[in-house]
């Protein structure tokens, strides 16, 4: 495909990998209309500081909102659809939120989509796996709703298989497994252990320390719907966004620690834990379908992404912006 004049709607564009998706469809010519979330403030998220944002034509809104929505993809010709709720502590605390906004709202998208002829990209996540029942886990894994979150998921997945199957739909279901880097909120694994350290702490509190995760650098996925988008034999597939590699989460705090504060001691917080039989204990993505239907490769191994995300955090400005002292659930 070429972007050149494509016209591009990007859900959840103020957000972490969204804005760095929108970032890169401008640089490749596309029309980028970039869907926030209202707020009266006008606040565009990571994009509001932007320097690509004067290239971009903004829609505030709300994604649970089906007449909000419908106009937000007139003249659209495809739709990375981002917008969700994804904290998992915060999807015990919420459950009616997810199922409104991940559920509901992806409802929405393919609804407008539908009527509008666009093609739709609908992001899904790797804990729709759940603990993996074998590894590297392929796109034919079973299903396991661990939390409220992972569930709200499956079920926008399903729904958007459905409008594949029943109307024809042009949709791909995108399944990154971890994805990391500049802009990510606290409420990840990174952010809060490389921001506990630069606020000079010398005890860092984590959850659980043994499971493991496939981590992807922020630029590596962007690349992966990128690719992904531009390929029409990727329609109607579910496809893994994944490195094929897996580190625990006491390996990858140690390394942060050697980096940033060699001093630092692990603590073990339990208020960070989840429920035992919620816990994903590995996660670890298999790649060759996304290397079969596409060129895609990540480029970032997990020490090179660790040193570029390091380096934005150490920016004042940016690690102003956080609360290292505060528990994001």
């Amino acid at each position: 495909m070429h972007w050149s004049e494509k016209k591009v709607l990007v859900t959840g564009a103020g957000g972490f990998i969204g804005s760095h998706l929108a970032e890169r469809l401008v640089k490749l010519g596309a029309k980028v209309r970039a869907f926030t979330h209202y707020n009266s403030l006008g606040w565009r998220g990571w994009l509001e500081h932007s320097t690509l944002a004067q290239d971009m034509e903004f829609f505030a809104g709300d994604i649970r909102d089906p007449q909000g929505v419908e106009t937000s993809l007139k003249d659209i010709d495809v739709v990375f659809h981002l917008a969700a709720l994804i904290a998992i502590p915060f999807s015990y605390h919420s459950p009616d939120t997810y199922v409104d906004t991940n559920i509901k709202g992806t409802l929405n998208v393919l609804q407008a989509a539908r009527k509008n002829g666009a093609r739709v990209l609908v992001t899904s996540t790797s804990e729709v796996y759940g603990t993996a029942q074998y590894v590297p886990i392929d796109e034919n894994h079973p299903f396991q709703g661990q939390s409220p979150y992972s569930a709200s998921k499956i079920g926008a997945d399903r729904l958007a298989e459905s409008f594949y199957c029943s109307f024809d739909l042009p949709m791909t279901i995108v399944r990154p497994f971890n994805t990391y880097g500049p802009r990510q909120s606290a409420r990840a694994i990174i952010p809060t252990i490389i921001t506990q350290l630069l606020s000079g702490k010398d005890e860092i509190k984590l959850g659980a320390l043994h499971p493991t995760r496939d981590f992807n650098y922020v630029t590596d996925t962007v690349e992966g719907f990128i690719q992904i988008a531009s390929h029409d034999k990727t329609i109607g597939e579910e496809i893994n966004i994944a490195t094929q590699k897996e580190i625990s989460i006491e390996n990858l705090a140690r390394i942060l620690i050697e980096e940033i504060r060699p001093q630092a001691q692990i603590l073990t917080d339990e208020a960070r834990m989840r429920p035992e039989k919620s816990e994903v204990y590995r996660l670890l993505g298999k790649n060759e379908k996304i290397k079969k239907l596409t060129p895609w490769n990540f480029q970032y191994e997990i020490e090179k992404g660790l040193k570029e995300t390091i380096s934005w955090f150490q920016d004042s400005k940016n690690l102003s912006l956080y609360k290292p002292n505060v528990y994001s659930i």
